[in-house]
């Protein structure tokens, strides 16, 4: 082992035993995964992974996050979240995800308070700071530790602790929840996520890794890294019909490239769409 890496994992397990027991907020990604992880190694029947359920957690992330805690021997349990019920969640005007995440902490609270759970931890890594604030604020109102961040292992370091350890998970594509894929200032609805989750399933469907459908109204921006772009073209009828079929007038190819482009802005500049058919036009002449 990498001995950056094996000190890194060193000061990760002895983080995690001095919690004494722990409830890990576990969404199948890498970063929680390895807390996860380490967490039943040192503490064993003393870690909880908690997977909070929500209409902005993909049916699929949850069925592959069981599936791997199972693959693992990890305990965990699915805990409802109610974030869709606070209206400054639904306004999606910029600090959504500090309420996303308060609500679950809070009920990890309760839990870790009626159960006698001694510590909370996160997956939030060195990487995350500039990225997760509003997460990160409300980890640290809650009480959450950081054991990753604390340990200051970086994404990259993650990854590679999590390859050494056997983790199937160790090269999963960064994930994010549904409601990042709406504008900001477009309402959380329900209904909405439902119908993101089901155009991301067509994707998934045809064997892609990495994606993003990005919801503008009628139009569904497809974000892709450009190495799929050729494949995207190729399977263009089956996507535009795929996603047509869950209510999107038009299907868009951005082409910058995934996770260039944060839906953010009120806007997407219309340079960087490419509707799909005209894509396969434009690469055959």
């Amino acid at each position: 082992m990498n001995r950056d890496i094996g000190e890194g994992l060193t000061r990760l397990r002895t983080l995690i035993r001095s919690y004494r027991s722990v409830l890990v907020a576990y969404s199948g990604g890498v970063d929680s995964a390895l807390v996860a992880a380490v967490a039943r190694q040192e503490l064993g029947d003393h870690s909880l992974a908690c997977i909070g359920v929500s209409a902005s957690y993909p049916a699929r992330e949850r069925r592959d996050a069981v599936a791997f805690a199972k693959s693992i021997g990890v305990q965990y349990r699915l805990v409802e979240t109610g974030e869709q019920s606070d209206p400054r969640y639904t306004a999606n005007v910029g600090d959504r995800c500090y309420f996303c995440r308060a609500d679950l902490f809070r009920r990890l609270r309760d839990i870790a308070t009626v159960e006698r759970w001694h510590a909370i931890a996160d997956g939030v890594h060195a990487n995350d700071i500039d990225d997760h604030v509003n997460g990160m604020r409300a980890a640290r109102a809650a009480g959450v530790r950081s054991p990753l961040l604390e340990a200051g292992l970086r994404k990259s370091d993650v990854r590679e602790a999590a390859r050494q350890l056997g983790l199937s998970v160790w090269d999963k594509p960064a994930a994010a929840c549904l409601a990042s894929r709406v504008p900001r200032g477009v309402q959380i609805t329900p209904a909405l996520l439902a119908q993101i989750d089901a155009a991301e399933d067509v994707i998934a469907a045809m064997g892609f890794r990495e994606f993003r459908v990005r919801y503008h109204g009628d139009i569904a921006r497809l974000e892709l890294p450009t190495k799929d772009f050729e494949r995207a073209v190729i399977l263009r009828e089956q996507i535009t019909a795929g996603l047509r079929a869950w209510g999107f007038r038009f299907v868009t190819l951005d082409l910058s490239g995934i996770g260039s482009n944060s839906v953010a802005a009120d806007s997407v500049t219309p340079v960087t769409l490419v509707p799909l058919r005209l894509a396969s036009r434009i690469k055959d002449t």
